[in-house]
């Protein structure tokens, strides 16, 4: 039907289909700024470093933060079903800790890593059925996988354990060569697939729509007949598998386990998923801000290395931005109450 047969002029019409598109589409706004934030880092370290921007420092880049932009996928799940997951950064320390003792104990890596990653997924179903059973706050949940992962780690052994494993040090000393001096590493790689796999789990399956519909409203989606319950129980073993994946990567980075490897890591994650444009309360969000995120969160800390001033800086720096984004995910689930 034409604008003239409707009565409303053609500019009028246009102004109407280009909001209808922004209310549509205004999920993306978040992302949106996340990865406009890391372009005017790159463009503001370059006008200030003159040589910042660089195929090897962007190589690095991902590298540096494989493990995290893991652990940011799974928590992105947990967040936008609308729950939280404290445990992460402490169940990537007892996996790390876990596999470093059954490599040197010579268990091969090729049982020893899904006993990794396995151990990782058990520990966030149990914390998926505290909250889905046993009614517990995700928040107090997920402190208590916490802490029985720290503290399963701690039993494991509190000493360093160097990891000198054949298998796990070709996942980070590996270097594919691309065009223009990019590399990567099979634990980018890694990271990048779960980032793929995330993206289509929760943009075309059933399941990612009920952990949208979940977050969203949690009653509506009950009404509507959704497996909520095999939802709430998958965010969380979702989690925690990236997680124990993430001890795995995080080992062949360092080529050691630790039992108090990965303490305020969760925070980090959070920080992360937040700055990518996930809402707190749930329902809204995407992997790919997620990993805008991470990005720039990694690119603050390599600002602040360059600048060689104090560490503090990047938590005020990752602090404030955290707070910009919770007040503008205010400000749209507001205007989105409004309408």
């Amino acid at each position: 039907m034409s604008a003239t047969v409707t009565g409303l002029s053609p500019e009028r019409d246009l102004t109407g289909r280009l909001r209808a598109f922004a209310v549509r589409h205004s999920g993306w706004v978040p992302v949106l700024a996340a990865a406009a934030i890391f372009v005017a880092m790159l463009i503001g370290g370059q006008v200030y470093f003159g040589t910042f921007v660089s195929p090897r420092l962007l190589s690095s880049l991902l590298l540096d933060n494989a493990y995290l932009l893991i652990l940011a996928v799974g928590m992105t799940f947990v967040i936008l079903s609308g729950g939280i997951d404290l445990s992460v950064g402490a169940v990537m320390g007892f996996t790390g800790i876990l596999g470093a003792k059954l490599l040197l104990s010579g268990v091969p890596p090729f049982i020893a890593v899904p006993v990794m990653i396995a151990a990782g997924a058990v520990i966030g179903l149990f914390i998926g059925v505290l909250v889905q059973y046993f009614d517990v706050q995700p928040f107090i949940a997920s402190l208590a996988g916490m802490f029985l992962a720290r503290g399963l780690a701690f039993v494991v052994s509190l000493d360093t354990l160097r990891v000198s494993d054949p298998f796990l040090g070709a996942l980070q000393s590996s270097r594919f060569r691309l065009p223009g001096g990019w590399y990567i590493t099979p634990t980018v790689i890694i990271a990048l697939v779960a980032v793929v796999i995330a993206a289509w789990v929760l943009g075309w399956t059933r399941f990612g729509r009920t952990v949208y519909a979940v977050g969203g409203n949690e009653q509506s989606a009950r009404l509507m007949g959704l497996p909520v319950a095999r939802a709430k129980l998958l965010v969380y073993a979702i989690s925690g598998t990236c997680a124990g994946l993430a001890g795995v990567v995080f080992t062949a980075y360092t080529s050691s386990g630790y039992s108090l490897n990965g303490i305020g890591t969760e925070l980090d994650t959070i920080a992360a998923v937040v700055i990518g444009g996930t809402l707190l309360s749930g329902g809204s969000g995407y992997v790919l801000g997620s990993l805008f995120g991470v990005l720039v969160y990694g690119l603050i800390k390599t600002v602040i290395s360059f600048l060689g001033v104090d560490t503090s800086w990047m938590r005020i720096t990752i602090g404030a931005l955290l707070l910009v984004f919770v007040v503008v995910q205010r400000f749209l689930v507001m205007r989105a109450r409004r309408r």
